[in-house]
């Protein structure tokens, strides 16, 4: 059987590298599934996605002229190319499920301080971090007067 490019054919998962997976394919011959045509998410660690002797679906992407054969597992995929559908956003709701159809109003939870009580804080702690500071160079500008 003439391998052809585009055709979707079955194989054997023969070997894993760090770079691509090799499947012995149906009519005899061997080619390579890259690394960025395993799978239509992120694959960071090819084994998650197959494992040796695994039977997997390839479509040939191309057939260089030294025989080499590109495969693709994700675009031998029927979903391959449809769009995924987008995930409703959905505001987060108060805890006392306001349903009144009022809108929402951000507020605090008990643990957490007040924007004014945040700004106090983070001013406070800046001010004697700006006294520490000009203490040690204090410091080190009379330490070289004495030399």
């Amino acid at each position: 059987m003439q391998a052809e490019v585009g055709q979707i054919l079955s194989g054997k998962v023969t070997g894993i590298t760090k770079f691509g997976v090799f499947v012995d394919l149906e009519n005899g011959l061997t080619g390579m599934v890259h690394i960025s045509e395993v799978s239509d998410t992120f694959v960071k660690e090819i084994a998650d996605f197959v494992k040796l002797g695994d039977e997997v679906k390839v479509k040939i992407l191309s057939i260089g002229e030294d025989k080499k054969i590109s495969l693709s597992m994700k675009q031998a995929n029927p979903d391959f190319g449809k769009p995924k559908p987008k995930k409703e956003f959905r505001p987060r709701k108060p805890a006392d499920d306001n349903r009144s159809g009022e809108s929402y109003v951000w507020t605090p939870r008990k643990d957490e301080l007040s924007f004014e009580e945040m700004m106090s804080k983070f001013k406070q702690s800046s001010e004697e971090k700006m006294s520490d500071l000009k203490r040690v160079m204090d410091g080190k500008k009379g330490s070289r007067r004495g030399r």
